[in-house]
């Protein structure tokens, strides 16, 4: 088992390090800038004592008086709400945070999503370090600098451009995860291979049970590889202005989905039917080759991801689609593939089109 660290670099204007490896859960305390002095850990319930174990670490190591206070939140996407980021300012107002103290997410992708936001828009901005503990929020929702939270119209509508002081993701930190939870989390790894690293793909097809186990080798270096297509794109796009489009693939029906499922699906299993739907929408499209788009269901089905959706919901994931954030003057877009690793967009597609494909996940 490799016990070496990885550090994978975020360039341009707010550059950082996203530190992988086993047994770094104490690189948080190293990462923090001198002169912090107020530490909030968000976390779900389900790390409630993790949390604390976390924080006795976090005291043990300051180099003077610290105090670290944690937030508990709802799990999953339950915790995305205004409310929620309203209860953690009313935590550190009342801690007298300032803009030298700092915010920890510590949990999914859901919680570093909501920790972000309110690390962005606390006083304007305060030191923020994400510790994902799923696969989700370690190849996804923690790089980038992305934060938002949910309205009832649609998921991540409110949100800011923050970057992290760091991302420590300690893999020991996935221990503790289902199958299922791994194993939806892993879909934003697949993403990864369909749009710039075949490798991926082809270390799922070599054996996909030892490739969403969190202990093997196989495992990491996926990981690794998704983390570092991601910490590329994002280095050359910060804002979303260009490239990093392309990680939008599958999301806009996937976002659609779990906003029809109320938040209750794993954001991975409905990217795997986004992803789906993306790969017939490039192939009815004449872009990508039966044998790619077939390929798709193939990689997804081997992880026991799911591949199609209710057949008569169309009219409303339309609907949910056009209030995406993604589109465009009213127009829809989507990220489609010109073939493995060559993503493109297609934008204002005939309904009809859009139609024809979603027929190929309806069930």
């Amino acid at each position: 088992m490799t016990t070496e660290t990885t550090t994978i670099s975020v360039t341009g204007d707010t550059p950082y390090d996203i530190l992988v490896g086993r047994g770094i859960l104490d690189e948080v305390a190293a990462r923090l800038a001198p002169g912090v002095r107020k530490v909030l850990v968000v976390h779900p319930p389900t790390l409630a004592d993790r949390a604390a174990e976390f924080r006795d670490r976090l005291l043990a190591a300051a180099d003077g008086p610290r105090e670290v206070l944690l937030a508990e939140v709802p799990d999953a996407e339950q915790g995305k709400r205004v409310e929620v980021a309203a209860f953690c300012w009313q935590i550190m107002g009342q801690a007298d945070f300032t803009r030298s103290d700092a915010v920890i997410g510590y949990g999914g992708g859901a919680v570093t999503d909501l920790a972000g936001f309110v690390a962005a828009t606390w006083l304007r901005g305060v030191q923020l370090i994400q510790v994902p503990t799923t696969v989700l929020g370690l190849v996804d929702a923690s790089v980038g600098g992305k934060t938002g939270i949910n309205t009832n119209e649609g998921k991540n509508l409110v949100g800011a451009f923050w970057a992290p002081r760091a991302v420590i993701g300690d893999l020991d930190q996935l221990g503790s995860l289902s199958p299922n939870e791994a194993t939806a989390g892993f879909a934003e790894v697949v993403k990864a291979g369909f749009i710039w690293a075949p490798e991926i793909l082809e270390i799922i097809e070599r054996d996909p049970v030892r490739a969403t186990d969190t202990t093997t080798p196989e495992f990491r270096r996926a990981v690794e590889l998704a983390i570092d297509m991601k910490a590329r794109v994002v280095s050359d796009d910060f804002r979303e202005a260009g490239q990093r489009e392309i990680l939008n693939y599958g999301h806009t029906l996937g976002h659609a989905i779990e906003h029809a499922e109320r938040y209750r699906w794993r954001h991975g299993a409905a990217i795997s039917i986004g992803m789906v739907f993306a790969a017939e929408l490039s192939r009815l499209a004449g872009r990508l080759s039966d044998e790619s788009a077939g390929r798709h269901r193939t990689v997804l089905e081997s992880l026991g991801l799911p591949t199609s959706y209710r057949a008569g919901a169309w009219n409303t994931l339309l609907a949910t689609m056009q209030r995406d954030k993604k589109t465009r003057g009213g127009m829809l877009r989507f990220i489609v593939l010109d073939e493995i690793a060559k993503p493109t967009v297609l934008q204002a597609p005939d309904e009809s089109l859009l139609f024809a494909a979603y027929q190929e996940v309806g069930e």
